[in-house]
């Protein structure tokens, strides 16, 4: 297995999991279902099944704050199309196509940003740290 076929699994299954929580997901469904029929079809209606479970996992997952489990669906779907591709090299240009018809439905990424925070306070000192807004009203000691 080539690098370019490592790299569009790795789209692919990024892609799929990505729309399963937006309004196009069922025209995304449906487009890799029928790229399993084609190729593969003895696997097209399991195939149609693991992906509605994969994305009621991925919903409560988000509901719940769960980006591990994100994470591991997207790993599972990416795993999937690589086999498909190892199996059938042909269906890349298919895949590629399906693709490049739902990358405008990807949501928008948001920017992540790193945050480390660190302090020390000795004797009466105090520390306030926060990695986004913080308010506070300093109270006179009575």
């Amino acid at each position: 297995m080539g690098p370019e076929i490592a790299d569009l699994a790795r789209t692919a299954g990024t892609t799929m999991v990505a729309l399963m929580a937006t309004q196009t997901w069922e025209s995304a469904r449906e487009g890799v279902v029928a790229l399993w029929r084609r190729f593969q079809p003895d696997r097209a209606e399991a195939v149609g099944g693991e992906l509605e479970a994969t994305r009621e996992d991925l919903l409560l997952a988000q509901r719940s704050g769960d980006t591990e489990t994100e994470a591991e669906l997207t790993a599972e779907w990416q795993a999937r199309v690589r086999r498909l591709l190892v199996a059938r090299p042909d269906v890349a240009d298919e895949l590629r196509r399906i693709l490049a018809e739902l990358r405008p439905a990807l949501p928008e990424e948001r920017p992540t940003t790193g945050i480390r925070l660190r302090a020390e306070a000795s004797g009466n000192g105090r520390v306030y740290q926060a990695g986004r807004d913080q308010h506070i009203t300093e109270r006179p000691d009575r």
